[in-house]
């Protein structure tokens, strides 16, 4: 196996694995996590939101270190934190320390998570970092079905404890020796001719307007995102669809974000991401139009999710490809982490923000609000990428000068 499918091999196998003990396991045992310790469904989910908080607030910290010493070494004690904070989260006795387990699971997330494996693969492949991170998604993509029902399987065997038990032990002995396998990076290249972008540093980044109108694009479409990950079901039968439908057309989502990512792969490997990420903007308030104006109809349901799950799948692409064509790869890792922060922030928030407005059955209000939401997004996704070729043309014309 060459080098570059050992990469992306190592990470295809630590990412299942982080995403699947991380995030998608923590759906199927909730129920049962709150039934034993006797916390509150808010309770419950709000020490989740709470790790993604911190999560947000490690990722520009967690970026520098990825461009300082490289993922062998981070995403490696990634796996020692996730492991240690896991085995804590399966003895944990009392919401004090249930809310602590999950506070350190949020640094493991920062440390293991996409951005980290964005950051290593920039580091290692380059120019063709693009590449790389469209065939991992692919990979990570089956996270959820393979977790979902083994965590389901375990809960049920073994308990909720023992099932996080033993997801922490994997993560000590499989997912941090692998890890450690990545090996040193290569030095930085500074790239050349004439589609070649300089380098900006995080400084320099920070001060352009086209990062923060990125980084609100990102969280606008997260919090639409997330609202809709866990309230899907229950706002489809509000709006007159039975159970078994609104799980049948839900489902259709995750097969739509794999073919979305095969599309990236194959149709448009040849564009700009910037371009990638016009088409995949665009889609989401299309979707939520269809749902708003004929949400009854179940054709209009099956276009939404099928819109949706594009998008989905082929935006975690676009998150990790355009920091480096617009700001370069050598600062890669801290400027997409900075970007990554309000996004986090965004995925806590979405669904806490959705749920107080079903509460009220104002089912056609939040879709209007996510709609309004999700064109927003759109807009300055546009701007962004104007004001940067904009910016850089400018900056050009100086040098010329």
């Amino acid at each position: 196996m060459g080098s570059p499918w050992r990469t992306i091999g190592i990470l295809a196998v630590t990412q299942i694995a982080s995403w699947g003990s991380l995030y998608y396991a923590f759906s199927v045992v909730a129920g049962a996590i709150g039934a034993d310790l006797h916390l509150s469904p808010e309770l419950v989910y709000g020490a989740f939101s709470a790790s993604l908080l911190v999560t947000g607030a490690c990722s520009t910290p967690t970026g520098i270190m990825l461009d300082r010493f490289g993922g062998r070494w981070v995403m490696a004690a990634g796996s020692l934190v996730c492991g240690l904070g896991l085995i804590w989260l399966s003895h944990a006795n009392s919401a004090l320390s249930y809310f602590g387990a999950w506070l350190l699971l949020g640094v493991a997330m920062a440390l293991t998570l996409y951005e980290a494996a964005f950051a290593t693969l920039n580091r290692k492949f380059a120019s063709g970092a693009r590449q790389a991170i469209s065939t991992l998604t692919l990979f990570a993509g089956f996270a959820s079905t393979i977790f979902w029902p083994l965590t389901l399987k375990l809960s049920n065997e073994l308990g909720w404890r023992d099932s996080y038990f033993w997801f922490g032990i994997a993560q000590l002995v499989v997912c941090l020796p692998l890890h450690l396998l990545l090996g040193p990076d290569a030095p930085h290249v500074p790239p050349s001719g004439a589609q070649a972008v300089r380098s900006h540093t995080l400084a320099e980044a920070l001060r352009h307007p086209a990062f923060w109108k990125l980084a609100f694009a990102f969280s606008a479409n997260t919090f639409t995102f997330s609202a809709l990950s866990v309230h899907l079901i229950p706002l489809l039968k509000d709006m007159g669809h039975v159970a078994g439908m609104a799980v049948l057309m839900a489902s259709l989502i995750g097969p739509m974000q794999v073919a979305g990512r095969v599309l990236e792969r194959t149709v448009a490997r040849s564009a700009l991401p910037q371009t990638v990420g016009k088409f995949t903007f665009a889609a989401l308030p299309a979707s939520l139009l269809a749902l708003l104006l004929f949400g009854s109809q179940a054709w209009a349901v099956a276009l939404f999710c099928l819109l949706y799950g594009l998008s989905n799948g082929i935006m975690t692409i676009v998150r990790g490809t355009i920091p480096q064509a617009l700001f370069g790869a050598k600062n890669y890792g801290a400027i997409s982490g900075a970007m990554a922060g309000p996004s986090l922030v965004s995925k806590a928030a979405g669904p806490l923000a959705a749920a107080f407005v079903l509460g009220g059955a104002h089912t056609q209000l939040l879709i209007a609000m996510l709609l309004a939401m999700s064109a927003v997004s759109f807009a300055c996704y546009l701007s962004a990428i104007r004001h940067h070729v904009t910016g850089a043309m400018g900056e050009e014309q100086m040098q010329g000068t």
